[in-house]
């Protein structure tokens, strides 16, 4: 349950951590509020640009709002952080394909 995790991550003194803003980015979009989860990504990514989890949940973010060539940013990035065969890369590649298991 998103809603309750994120009740949990408020508990959360160090909350400049790009690992814990991450997760509450994740638990925010899932929670249905995805420009707010975004924003908590970019957050997370200024701690630490080369994030690749963030990254993946970023352009997941954008391809919920349609904005494939965002996605795509992110997909390059990550290509160049871990390449074309890392978890990241292929579930995010995976959800820009429109497959209905990366959800």
């Amino acid at each position: 349950d998103y809603k309750d995790a994120l009740t949990v991550f408020a508990a959360i003194r160090d909350k400049e951590d790009s690992d814990v803003l991450t997760m509450i980015g994740y638990a925010t979009r899932k929670s249905g509020a995805v420009d707010e989860g975004i924003g908590y990504y970019h957050r997370a990514l200024a701690l630490n640009p080369d994030n690749v989890n963030t990254r993946e949940y970023l352009g997941e973010g954008y391809v919920m709002l349609g904005r494939l060539d965002l996605a795509q940013g992110q997909l390059d990035r990550i290509e160049a952080i871990c390449g074309a065969q890392c978890d990241q890369y292929l579930d995010l590649a995976a959800a820009m394909a429109g497959d209905e298991n990366w959800n």
